[in-house]
């Protein structure tokens, strides 16, 4: 395939959109983009003393790959940085790009369907309640020996839950034009296939 195809997929924290979005870049070979990770650089940056805006206009794609991303005080900043209307905007283009690029894309985020790719072909809000996702997310960080309790994760994602909802700028909800995907008591496995039956449908796969 060389003509766009963007699979727009939104949700909270721990949600599975990311664990989805790789499954379906796979199956279609499209290029995928954690649109968090976008947001951890400059969450990172802010902790080494880069003012946010600054840095939101000098990320690069190398960045994304730096494991060091994945640690719970990147993803506070991140989260904090994320509420700054001018951070958004300076990662506006790139996401857009991405979107758009030759041989279709999947990106996952809070504000794909809703901001960034209002027109795109499929788009997905995965969501589960906060106590599934603490759960999964505790676990995670368990197998990476971070040591942290449910409680505080619990918090963790509750806190995060309302800054990305309340926020001003491009609030966490789903697009109109979003399949609502509850994985809250369905395996990974499931909502996988639901995800790429829709995509299937859409682009009319054989």
């Amino acid at each position: 395939m060389t003509e766009p195809f963007t699979v727009a997929i939104d949700g909270p924290a721990a949600a599975g959109k990311g664990t989805i979005g790789r499954a379906i870049a796979a199956r279609f070979g499209f290029a995928h983009l954690d649109t968090g990770l976008l947001y951890r650089v400059v969450g990172a940056a802010t902790l080494r003393g880069v003012p946010a805006i600054q840095a939101a206009q000098a990320v690069k794609r190398e960045a994304l790959e730096d494991p060091a991303l994945r640690t719970p005080e990147v993803a506070q900043a991140a989260s904090q940085v994320a509420v700054i209307p001018e951070v958004r905007a300076a990662l506006l283009d790139f996401q857009r790009a991405f979107a758009r690029r030759a041989g279709g894309a999947v990106l996952d985020g809070r504000d794909i369907g809703t901001v960034i790719c209002p027109q795109a072909e499929v788009q997905l809000f995965v969501t589960a309640s906060a106590e599934v996702r603490a759960e999964r997310r505790h676990k995670e960080l368990a197998d990476k020996n971070i040591d942290t309790n449910l409680q505080d994760v619990l918090a963790d994602v509750k806190a995060r839950d309302a800054r990305d909802t309340d926020r001003a700028a491009a609030p966490l909800k789903p697009s109109t034009k979003a399949h609502i995907l509850d994985t809250s008591d369905i395996p990974v496995d499931a909502a996988i296939a639901k995800a790429i039956e829709l995509v299937q449908h859409a682009f009319q796969f054989d």
